[in-house]
């Protein structure tokens, strides 16, 4: 949006109109202004102040499958945090103003796996930002069960992260990192910055990061990584 059409929404603000951005197919997405969500029973209406870009929503934009179909129209944005601006009949989680973050994922808790502890592979999970509107707006609805308050000197911005470093550390833990332990990360995009930072604070002695690209291998040391070194022979870039 140029300029003018910042400064016009801006002297709108309060007409109960929500900019959005949302996703019309393959390579296709439309900034476009929709009524704010309306509040049902348990759910809570955030104003959105980060969102983050997964390669969730790359892969999506893109004209691939994320971890559902994502339906025409949907506003994607999965990573984000804000501030609880209403709530609705039901809700004791949290109260308006508060700061909080958000888990994308709802399972139903009732088919065979969620009962058997599997939850991830839920068959009825609803994905914020990929099955139903996510972030990529001002505002945005969620169930008060996804909804986890944060910290007043906790950034929006480190808040809307919650979701990935989550993943990360459930990696970790199945890593079975152990004080002393030496790791290897393959890729040095965000997850992979993450989890070398978070191997170091497990304990790892030593963290390497196998990355090909200059920029990204650049930042492994800034994360946790060792000395960079470029294996002779191979194509693979330097390696922190």
């Amino acid at each position: 949006m140029d300029d003018g059409g910042r400064t016009a929404r801006a002297r709108r603000k309060g007409d109960g109109s929500d900019e959005v951005c949302g996703f019309s197919g393959a390579k296709q997405l439309t900034i476009e202004d929709r009524p704010v969500p309306a509040v049902g029973e348990g759910q809570v209406l955030i104003q959105v102040k980060a969102c983050g870009v997964c390669g969730t929503d790359v892969h999506i934009y893109e004209g691939g499958q994320g971890a559902a179909d994502c339906p025409p129209g949907t506003v994607l944005g999965h990573e984000f945090s804000g501030i609880v601006a209403q709530t609705g009949p039901g809700v004791g989680r949290v109260r308006v103003g508060d700061r909080v973050c958000v888990d994308p994922n709802k399972t139903c808790g009732e088919c065979e796996y969620c009962q058997s502890g599997l939850d991830h592979f839920c068959q009825s999970m609803m994905g914020i930002g990929t099955t139903v509107d996510g972030g990529f707006a001002e505002y945005c609805v969620v169930p008060q069960s996804q909804v986890y308050p944060i910290g007043a000197d906790t950034a929006f911005e480190e808040a809307a992260m919650a979701e990935p470093v989550a993943c990360c550390l459930h990696g970790l833990d199945l890593c079975q990192i152990q004080p002393g332990s030496h790791v290897a990360v393959i890729g040095g995009g965000m997850i992979g910055q993450i989890m070398l930072q978070l191997a170091r604070l497990a304990g790892a002695s030593f963290t390497a990061l196998l990355e090909p690209v200059a920029e990204k291998a650049g930042r492994g040391p800034a994360a946790g990584s060792g000395p960079r070194r470029r294996p002779a022979g191979r194509r693979c870039g330097p390696v922190p």
